[in-house]
């Protein structure tokens, strides 16, 4: 029951209008018909994911992984503090979270870091948050972060107290 409630859930984020279902088992050319082409396509050691991301505009990315014969063998939303708490500090690299959460919201450079910042952007509750990624001059992961993101009005509201 769990397991049908949560792919009713991605899916219904990845449809958007209709809450759909997907279930596992499903063929690759059906997960294609009812979602349409992916953002992207990924090769994994046990068959394939399609990855639907909303970024850079939303706050989901949803991981459709096939097994080798092409059936679905899962659906989940990625962008939570579960899998964020995966990330490998010193192990990971751009690739690695680049399958894992698809391609960011953006690429961001500060001057205290000489690496590129990968953005996410994600909902807790109801708060719009950045998740970030440090990566140093050879595409490791360093360090990661999280932000709240702030709209204009919030931000204006403030310096009008």
């Amino acid at each position: 029951m769990v397991k049908f409630f949560l792919l009713t859930v991605a899916c219904a984020m990845l449809g958007g209008c209709a809450i759909q279902t997907l279930q596992l088992g499903a063929t690759q050319e059906e997960v294609l018909a009812r979602y349409g082409k992916p953002s992207a396509v990924v090769a994994l050691p046990s068959g394939t994911r399609l990855q639907y991301s909303l970024q850079p505009s939303g706050q989901s990315a949803v991981m459709v992984d096939l097994d080798a014969a092409g059936k679905v063998a899962s659906v989940r939303q990625v962008l939570n503090p579960a899998d964020f708490a995966r990330v490998a500090v010193g192990q990971w690299t751009r690739a690695d979270a680049l399958r894992e959460f698809g391609p960011p919201a953006s690429i961001d450079h500060v001057y205290a870091w000489t690496g590129d910042i990968l953005t996410y952007r994600w909902l807790d509750v109801g708060q719009s948050m950045y998740f970030y990624i440090y990566l140093d001059p050879n595409n490791v992961v360093q360090r990661t972060g999280q932000g709240m993101q702030f709209y204009r009005d919030d931000v204006w509201s403030l310096w009008r107290r």
